[in-house]
């Protein structure tokens, strides 16, 4: 209750700075959405010049385009860390975070909450149910209920990459920059898999799993089995914990290096 209180009181806050700078809010929601419109109107392009990419047809690709922001979305509005290092570290606010009782990264992640960011899961599920429909896939009670287990997972996996490197600032004085090379590789969970060799296709499965945030958990709506992705795409929620796990082990570890700003 306490940990809920919490984040309640700082929702509360944030709304309360957001209704007094309106303006700022609709600009940074718009830009997010012309962001993510330019990466969809990139897919297009593509399906311009080609039929199909690996194998997959232009629905399929937008249709996993679709599921990739959904989980994205929810991440980007919890886990917004990317001036961890500047703010925390840097400027020393991290010993104000210590010297509360709530554990730190928990206060962390509610004071840099971005909620604008829904609004790419709601433009993301909005392209899930149109290349739905333009598919003809069956819906069942089922579906929904993965599709939940799935988005869940795929956000654990980005939750647990993310803090893990995030917690690289208390190993290092100066920031890592490693943050940027994780977006842009993050992307690439956005296409099938098959098209890449064989090494980026480990990689993007089992070493930064974010092939588990877009293709194989959308391939198991697709009915898409090559390479037995609709049944990898069952182990979703387990990576995401095995990799949540991983990240708060990391952030752990790096919280007692931590030794405060100095003077």
């Amino acid at each position: 209750m306490f940990y809920a209180s919490l984040c309640w009181e700082y929702m509360k806050n944030y709304a309360k700075t957001r209704l007094t700078y309106r303006l700022d809010f609709w600009i940074e929601v718009l830009s997010d959405l012309m962001f993510q419109a330019l990466n969809l109107i990139f897919i297009l392009i593509v399906f311009r010049h080609t039929p199909t990419l690996g194998g997959w047809s232009e629905a399929e690709v937008v249709f996993v385009y679709g599921f990739f922001m959904v989980p994205y979305g929810i991440f980007g509005t919890f886990f917004n860390l990317w001036n961890f290092s500047e703010r925390y570290i840097v400027k020393g606010e991290m010993d104000r975070v210590l010297t509360r009782p709530a554990y730190n990264l928990y206060q962390i992640l509610l004071e840099n909450m971005d909620p604008p960011s829904l609004f790419g899961s709601v433009v993301g599920g909005i392209i899930m149910a149109v290349s739905w429909s333009s598919l003809g896939l069956p819906f069942e009670a089922l579906d929904a209920l993965m599709l939940v287990i799935f988005v869940i997972g795929a956000v654990l996996i980005y939750a647990g990459l993310y803090t893990a490197l995030t917690a690289i600032s208390f190993y290092s004085d100066a920031p890592t920059g490693i943050l940027p090379l994780m977006y842009n590789i993050q992307n690439y969970g956005r296409y099938p898999v098959n098209i890449y060799n064989k090494t980026i296709r480990f990689l993007l499965t089992w070493i930064l799993p974010f092939a588990f945030v877009g293709v194989i958990p959308a391939s198991y709506f697709l009915d898409r089995n090559e390479d037995g992705l609709s049944s990898l795409a069952l182990l979703t929620p387990l990576v995401g914990i095995v990799v949540l796990s991983i990240g708060l082990f990391v952030w752990n570890r790096g919280i007692k290096r931590y030794r405060g700003a100095g003077s």
